[in-house]
């Protein structure tokens, strides 16, 4: 641990903040990575297996979940315009002092907390929560203090596509053929207009 502390850039006390009160034994180290990976998507996963729903072996009542590391943090995409359109919120507690802070702002600023947040959120609000939190380390780019710990990498499953229902395949093919039409009929209409230019120009 000490050699592969020696060669991490980042901040190490933060790295193995409340490694002590874990009970290692037994435990997996998995690794995440979460470059290209849909934040949502992600977390969900991460969820399954800081909680140990992944095993056999699975209680409610007790923390059997694995150590999580995410790396690649700052490289995690989002669907849609939510970069721009979601926010976080909370109160300082002052009056009037709501502040809010949007997705791309947070990325730019901690890309980490983007990853701890959805995963928590995802997480049953109970005693086991803080543990579970401390079984989770989210680093950045793609360095991090645990290199001499016996590392799996998580292997996401394959996204899975549902099909397009008949109609809106046949509303969609109907579009295609009507763009066609258009695009023809104005290849014809262009043609005709050079015909009658021609036509003009002998004439004249």
């Amino acid at each position: 641990m000490a050699a592969t502390a020696q060669t991490f850039n980042g901040n190490l006390k933060r790295a193995l903040a409340g490694l002590r009160r874990i009970n290692l034994e037994g435990l997996r180290w998995r690794v995440f990575d979460a470059k290209g990976q849909v934040l949502g998507r992600l977390a969900s996963q991460i969820s399954t297996v800081v909680q140990g729903k992944d095993k056999p072996t699975y209680t409610p009542n007790r923390d059997e979940g694995d150590m999580c590391i995410v790396i690649n943090a700052k490289d995690v995409s989002v669907t849609g315009r939510k970069l721009t359109e979601k926010f976080y919120r909370w109160h300082t507690g002052y009056i009037g002092h709501l502040k809010e802070r949007s997705l791309k702002d947070q990325m730019a600023k901690d890309p980490t907390e983007v990853i701890r947040k959805a995963v928590l959120r995802m997480l049953p609000r109970n005693k086991l929560r803080d543990d579970r939190d401390r079984k989770l380390r989210i680093f950045a780019g793609s360095e991090h203090p645990f290199g001499d710990r016996p590392l799996e990498p998580y292997i996401m499953p394959p996204r899975q596509v549902r099909e397009m229902r008949p109609r809106a395949r046949r509303a969609m093919i109907r579009a295609e053929k009507k763009a066609e039409q258009q695009k023809e009929g104005s290849i014809y209409i262009s043609k005709g207009k050079r015909r009658e230019d021609a036509d003009a120009k002998v004439d004249a």
